[in-house]
């Protein structure tokens, strides 16, 4: 359950980071849909390093979600690290808009 609720506070904080650099549109989700609408409905550039960080993490918390109701490896807890990390390029990225 613990694995749940880091995935989930992740998600939350990297809606919360996004948010906070007051684009226009906020970003209301982290699917491919959901990041596309955000991306279009602020005229952003789908090539921008912001971007590209948003999509790799929205794919890496689907890859835990799906792994979440199996038992947790060293593989799962590499990938979690990862997206922690990640998290935090995301912020330093959202710092420099």
């Amino acid at each position: 359950m613990n694995e749940f609720s880091n995935r989930i506070d992740l998600q939350r904080e990297v809606i919360k980071i996004v948010n906070s650099a007051k684009f226009e549109y906020e970003i209301t989700g982290l699917s491919k849909n959901a990041i596309e609408r955000w991306l279009m409905d602020n005229r952003l550039d789908t090539e921008s390093d912001l971007t590209k960080l948003l999509f790799i993490i929205s794919s890496k918390l689907f890859f835990l979600a799906n792994k979440s109701q199996e038992q947790i490896t060293s593989g799962y807890k590499k990938m979690s690290s990862e997206v922690s990390n990640l998290v935090e390029n995301l912020r330093d990225e959202i710092l420099e808009q």
